[in-house]
């Protein structure tokens, strides 16, 4: 497979796992490749390629029906819930032990976006910008090995999250709670820091399943 074609199949690759975790697709929706071909305008060779990595992080499922579906169930959420817990504080702890200048003005950046976004009950930009401020924490870490785990759960959630987001109390707790974790690592309190990211792990899952 050449150049050309495997940036396609990343592209396509991208596109598909959004619209799958985003609610696009519903769970147990059957896709076809002549479908998707259609849809997206490709060829069906880098939609098989995509398939093929959506079918491995465990997105759809190939059974005799055809493929199906999977998205992020409820008990999936849970878990990535339980596993960000554990380490997710940690993370963030040591972003405030190795925080840089440039890195505190990314993160204060995306807070005031939040801000100001929230002002406008933009949702889907608050979303945006709530992902931008915990990968730049995932990135302040300097752990290579915590950003492989902890962006793409955060990923994952996106449809949890972006529901979640459009509830304006939420959204306004959320954002607060984001404030402060940005102070607590601009001041390089490890242990302020992990406080405050448990605490607002637990409020947004507390959230996402009050009504389920």
């Amino acid at each position: 497979m050449d150049h050309k074609t495997v940036s396609l199949a990343d592209q396509v690759f991208e596109n598909l796992e959004n619209d799958i975790l985003s609610g696009k697709y519903q769970r147990g929706e059957l896709l076809t490749e002549s479908k998707l071909s259609q849809s997206l305008g490709v060829s069906r060779t880098p939609i098989r390629e995509a398939l093929r990595r959506l079918s491995q992080e465990h997105i759809i499922e190939e059974t005799g029906k055809g493929i199906v579906v999977l998205g992020i169930s409820e008990d999936d959420l849970r878990d990535i819930f339980f596993i960000r817990l554990k380490i997710e504080a940690i993370c963030a702890a040591q972003a405030a032990k190795n925080r840089t200048e440039e890195q505190l003005s990314k993160l204060r950046e995306a807070v005031e976006f939040q801000e100001f976004y929230l002002a406008k009950k933009d949702p889907d930009k608050i979303k945006l910008m709530d992902s931008r401020f915990h990968e730049t924490i995932y990135q302040m870490s300097g752990s290579a090995v915590l950003c492989d785990v902890l962006i793409p759960l955060h990923k994952k959630i996106q449809k949890y999250r972006r529901a979640s987001i459009s509830n304006t109390s939420r959204a306004e707790a959320s954002v607060s709670e984001h404030r402060g974790i940005y102070e607590a690592i601009a001041a390089g309190d490890g242990k302020l820091t992990e406080k405050l990211v448990k605490q607002h792990l637990e409020n947004a899952f507390e959230h996402m399943f009050a009504k389920k």
